[in-house]
């Protein structure tokens, strides 16, 4: 049996044996017993306060086909207790899976606390490797960049019967331990030891990959790091050790590294998903990811005008006495002079039907008059993930007041695949707006 299973958002998963063999778009076969082991991990996050569960997996039963689940909103990996992997990707506009992948990758370094930016893809076989072997990677190659800086060592008490004098004379244990053994001396000393609990973790990360990756190159790579650790204990305690560590100006190049670890020897993840159950989960939430990307490449993008762009602004509520009902919108632009422009980030994909409104959530519509009002701006801008149906359309949506805009929402198709040239285009229409 294939160990994996790779579909993209949107995608369906099914354990009718009629889809087995079937190359079809829009369904993915599992066999049964997988498909069940899926849909108790779903059933399980559910169940938790603060899982979203039917957020990224939706289980619903479509004639003909029978029970299904669908991936949608979060991308990443589950790996089921068996060994068997489900791996999720972007529906992004580019449909090569290696492409797919480099983009996602890009787009998460983006996320403020996504723990890697090390990590160079350009030597590794992406399209041979899962998403799981590739954050593997990303660790390998956090560990390799500290070790250009060297392991931290740290001052440690001991406590010992020594032939020689050392430190300071404990004078009860070397009368109690000595009083025959004149030769000897029970002292304690600080010594400068490299076991410390940040390098004990890494250690026992380390040990914990070699065993659960099965990639060539990644296997070798931690052999050769593990070199390095020959002096260093595995932790003993993956708790205590992680409440010992303390990231300051002389431990942050360990940062990363923690945050890392804790993924893969907790089985925790970058969102409210743990592996605790009978799956282990990476899963990130694409409409974070999505909104970090482009705010992360705009600001980029409007550098050399003189705009202030800030993102999640903080300055409006909905009710003002009291403050109720916080406006956050993704982006605001500052411009002297002007009014502000707010744009929003939908990890959504419109379709091209007018008369359903391409697919705009009524509720996404309110949000923009609210700003529009709050921020005193005609200026409202959408921003969706492009696709084939709506590249070349130019939609905007308009709220008259003694004929004249009140409120003017336009759309703009982001290209992630190709977000430079994308959000260059962007900024041209922001500037001749």
């Amino acid at each position: 049996m294939d160990k994996r299973l790779e579909v993209r958002e949107f995608e369906s998963i099914t354990c009718n044996e009629d889809y087995k063999d079937k190359d079809d778009p829009h369904y993915k076969y599992l066999n049964q017993k997988t498909f069940e082991e899926l849909e108790s991990f779903i059933l399980a996050f559910s169940e938790h306060e603060q899982a979203e569960a039917m957020d990224f997996l939706k289980i619903s039963v479509r004639r003909h086909v029978g029970k299904v689940i669908q991936a949608r909103n979060y991308v990443g990996l589950i790996q089921m207790k068996n060994g068997f992997q489900i791996q999720i990707l972007p529906k992004v506009s580019s449909s090569e899976v290696e492409d797919t992948k480099k983009t996602f990758l890009q787009m998460l370094r983006s996320m403020k606390d996504f723990p890697s930016k090390v990590f160079n893809e350009a030597h590794l076989k992406i399209d041979k490797m899962n998403l799981y072997e590739i954050f593997i990677n990303m660790y390998i190659q956090e560990v390799r960049n500290l070790m250009k800086k060297g392991l931290r060592s740290v001052y440690l008490p001991v406590q010992d019967n020594l032939n020689y004098y050392k430190g300071k004379l404990n004078v009860g244990e070397h009368i109690k331990r000595n009083l025959i053994h004149k030769e000897r001396f029970y002292v304690g000393y600080d010594e400068f030891d490299i076991n410390r609990p940040e390098n004990r973790l890494i250690k026992s990360t380390l040990l914990k990959l070699q065993k659960l990756s099965s990639s060539t190159a990644n296997l070798k790579e931690i052999r050769q790091l593990l070199l390095h650790f020959e002096m260093v204990k595995p932790s003993s305690n993956y708790t205590r050790d992680f409440s010992l560590v303390v990231i300051d100006r002389n431990t942050e190049d360990y940062e990363a590294l923690m945050q890392w670890s804790k993924v893969f020897l907790l089985n925790q993840s970058f969102t409210t998903f743990s592996g605790n159950t009978t799956a282990r989960a990476l899963l990130f939430p694409m409409e974070k990811v999505f909104e970090a990307y482009v705010a992360k490449h705009l600001k980029q993008a409007l550098a050399d005008l003189p705009w202030e762009v800030s993102t999640q602004d903080r300055g409006y509520y909905l009710i003002d006495q009291p403050k109720k009902f916080a406006l956050r919108p993704d982006i605001v632009i500052t411009r002297h002079g002007q009014s502000p422009i707010v744009l929003d980030t939908k990890w959504k994909s419109l379709t091209n039907q007018p008369r359903k409104n391409y697919g705009i959530s009524q509720a996404d519509m309110y949000q923009m008059y609210a700003y529009s009002k709050k921020y005193n701006t005609k200026e409202i801008w959408l921003l969706y993930p492009v696709n084939e149906e709506m590249k070349d359309l130019d939609i905007r949506f308009e709220s008259l007041q003694d004929d004249a805009i009140e409120t003017q929402v336009r759309l703009f198709f982001v290209d992630v695949a190709n977000i430079e040239e994308s959000l260059a285009v962007l900024k041209e229409r922001l500037s001749g707006y």
